[in-house]
């Protein structure tokens, strides 16, 4: 199977699955409503999802007919021979490591170039701003915001009038809107809700595919003989400045086209996009399209383009809930509902609050980040008073501490407060830690996970030391790890302080111990000596004991692979008990986690003194090829696959750990067994396997069935949700995309239209 073949299978089955999530909508509900006609919403959601389906094929049949036209054009053909004279004199070297990002440069990108012809890319954005992969994933962008949003719009149809969502969650009822314009139940409420979702997502979509043809239009119109050394695209200018004005008026262009496009609608009474006003096709067009440059700018290789539509479109959902959430305070009477995609309960007001929020923090906390990266970055060889240097790292540090305390006890806290009916939202969770199944239930779920979470990250402390090698120059507190200071196109931080030195041991390179974010590396450079850097403690949470001293003498040290797919099976240890008897607490802590690493990732990403070196030592024995950007962010999606379910406030028990089984428990065995006894693979070019994907089915599926055995999930048909299974399981083998963010939602959108019951 060709690369071409793995992206048509991939194709087919996203493509199939949106037209099979429509076709459910309109042939598979009949909610019954006195308030609005749920038939004739469903044929305008048919139809647009079907347009949107159509162009995203005729973009793809568009793309091939021009690379087959072009095979001859010197672009794609490049000789890197001719390219490296004109790299080496447009890029000047580093100063910290003479020639290391030029001399990757001018290798790799004339090979970049040839393996990207066919990629999109966002207005004003270059190759090197993206994740190395060898798909970009536009069909992800495109159709997997809208397949969720279908997911979502029809579980909720199906769902009888008289119903309560979640009526068994332990959480309050969700807040309704009574007044003069309508009266609306909390299902009802929901229903259009999710209908706006689906416009919302259609209106992403069609953004992303204007934006990636743009690019594709722009930059035929600058294509000469010969590369573009400059930038790699000739239509995207070098200067910072140039291509950030280009993409304001872009943006500003693209929002006035969307809003000519909903004139046009309403004009000719087609009711697509009928569901988005005026305000919300603004705000969410402005804010999705500053979001994907923002993203792809600041999390540098940190994305495919597949994945930033995704995280765009998220991020873009939640900032309408926000939006739609305080709109409903401000105006309680003219609101005819509270617009979220999500039951408006206690539940969502903090999850907005605490994942909003802490990017919040970071934006108006964002000098006291920049200035202390900038200081760490620098040597001390080059200050003016080097004596200051770590007095002005600790200043920023206080700055930003207590900047982040300020942040959370007064804008986000009093937003909480309000948002929550002028209730403390202190005292809300300390009494609502209280109020579970039994008084103590949750205080022992919450000692449970803290036990758990300190044991793994103590004991890998104590086993990263042992394959560790680091020599620190300076024993005096100035050793500094900054990430991201070396190459842009190697990816993980170079170190400040610290140099890279051979081992002079032939055989770790040969045993994998000095792969990329393998043990005592960092894409290649080996660091002898880590056991003589001074600040590097073992976590202070007294759980590394006697128990762990006898243990680190038998177990050996673990290679990349194993170290990421032990931390898949212990969510399914952690997460498990929770979502089976406390659904409601879990998706708080969810919250929680996610927003505990916003905050661990700024004080990594930006060296807060004193804890960036270690959270970054500790996070850089857990990289692989994935995570080769600025930020650090396999264990968000992690963290966000398994909570997705819960999120998403999937409709059955079953649907709720999609996430936890499909990552903790058929990734990870997926993973092993392909490498372990794998033979046959899917292509010459991955390394996923036929065997792999069939240990990935047959996993989630008896583990599947164990919940039911234990009574934890509801009766279900086997063959449907096998058969669901094996389709994610395929999807996995074909994508090139990182599927701790596609397979859960893929799965839990597919079981959620398919019905396991």
């Amino acid at each position: 199977m060709s690369v071409d073949a793995r992206k048509a299978g991939e194709s087919l089955i996203l493509i199939g699955s949106l037209v099979y999530a429509s076709s459910k909508i309109w042939e598979g509900t009949n909610f019954h409503s006195p308030n609005f006609d749920s038939q004739q919403y469903n044929l305008w959601v048919l139809t647009e999802l079907h347009c949107l389906v159509g162009a995203t094929v005729l973009y793809v049949l568009w793309l091939s007919n021009s690379l087959i036209s072009s095979k001859a054009n010197p672009f794609t053909s490049l000789n890197a021979d001719a390219a490296a004279p004109s790299l080496t004199s447009k890029r000047p070297s580093s100063p910290r490591i003479p020639e290391t990002r030029d001399s990757n440069f001018k290798r790799n990108v004339p090979l970049l170039l040839r393996k990207r012809a066919d990629f999109g890319f966002v207005w004003m954005s270059v190759p090197r701003n993206y994740r190395e992969s060898s798909d970009d994933g536009i069909l992800t962008g495109l159709l997997f915001g809208p397949l969720v949003s279908s997911a979502l719009l029809y579980s909720s149809l199906t769902l009888p009038s008289s119903a309560t969502p979640l009526s068994s969650w332990r959480i309050e009822a969700p807040r309704l809107l009574s007044n003069a314009k309508d009266s609306y139940s909390a299902l009802e409420a929901l229903v259009l809700s999710r209908y706006n979702l689906v416009d919302l997502s259609n209106l992403c979509s069609t953004i992303l595919l204007l934006h990636v043809c743009a690019s594709w239009w722009f930059e035929s119109r600058y294509r000469v003989a010969g590369a573009t050394l400059d930038s790699e695209r000739k239509s995207v200018p070098r200067s910072a400045g140039k291509r950030l004005s280009y993409f304001v008026v872009f943006t500003l262009g693209i929002t006035i086209c969307m809003l000519g496009i909903k004139f046009a609608l309403v004009y000719f009474s087609l009711g697509i996009w009928q569901h988005l006003n005026w305000f919300e096709i603004t705000v969410a067009s402005l804010f999705y399209q500053c979001t994907l440059y923002g993203v792809v700018r600041l999390a540098h290789r940190g994305f495919t383009l597949g994945e930033l539509g995704i995280v765009s479109f998220g991020g873009t959902a939640l900032f309408m809930e926000f939006l739609n959430v305080t709109a409903a305070r401000i105006w309680p009477l003219t609101t005819p509902y509270i617009k979220t995609y999500r039951l408006p309960t206690p539940l969502l007001i903090f999850q907005t609050a605490l994942i909003a929020g802490s990017f919040l923090t970071g934006f108006v906390l964002s000098p006291f980040l920049i200035l202390s990266r900038h200081i760490g970055q620098r040597p001390v060889r080059r200050m003016r008073y080097p004596e200051l240097k770590l007095r002005q790292r600790r200043l920023l540090a206080l700055g930003f501490y207590v900047g982040s305390f300020v942040m959370t006890m007064g804008l986000i806290g009093m937003w909480t407060y309000w948002c929550l009916g002028k209730r403390n939202p202190w005292l809300w969770v300390i009494f609502y830690i209280l109020e579970g199944r039994k008084g103590w239930s949750r205080p022992a779920l919450l000692i449970y996970w803290i036990a758990l979470g300190s044991l793994s990250v103590a004991g890998w402390n104590r086993q990263l030391a042992r394959s560790r090698r680091f020599r620190a120059w300076n024993t005096a507190g100035e050793n500094l790890i900054v990430p991201g200071s070396g190459g842009a196109f190697m990816g993980p931080p170079f170190v400040d302080g610290l140099v890279p030195q051979s081992s002079g041991n032939s055989s770790d390179t040969q045993n994998g111990s000095s792969v990329s974010g393998g043990s005592g590396s960092t894409m290649g450079l080996t660091f002898p000596n880590l056991s003589n850097l001074p600040n590097l403690p073992h976590l202070p949470n007294g759980v590394a004991t006697d128990l762990l001293d006898a243990a680190d003498k038998h177990v050996p040290t673990l290679r990349l692979n194993a170290r990421r797919k032990f931390f898949h099976a212990l969510t399914v240890i952690m997460f498990v008990p929770g979502v089976a008897f406390d659904p409601a607490f879990t998706h708080l802590s969810f919250s929680v986690a996610f927003a505990l690493f916003t905050f661990a990732e700024y004080v990594r990403y930006f060296a807060i003194y004193p804890f960036g070196a270690s959270i970054h030592l500790f996070m850089n024995e857990f990289l692989d090829q994935k995570d080769g950007g600025t930020a650090i962010l396999s264990h968000f999606y992690l963290l966000t696959g398994c909570a997705g379910s819960l999120w998403l406030e999937g409709s059955s028990p079953l649907l709720l750990f999609t996430g936890i089984l499909v990552l903790g428990v058929g990734d990870a065995l997926a993973s092993i067994i392909g490498k372990r006894v794998g033979v046959h693979r899917w292509s010459p070019t991955t390394t996923k396997t036929l065997e792999g994907s069939f240990a990935f089915t047959l996993s989630v599926v008896i583990s599947a069935w164990i919940l039911r055995l234990f009574g934890v999930t509801e009766s279900f048909s086997t063959l449907r949700y096998t058969t669901v299974i094996g389709t994610s399981s395929i999807l996995e083998a074909l994508s090139d995309q990182n599927d701790n963010v596609t397979l859960p939602l893929f799965s839990f959108s597919l079981l959620a239209l398919v019905g396991t019951s």
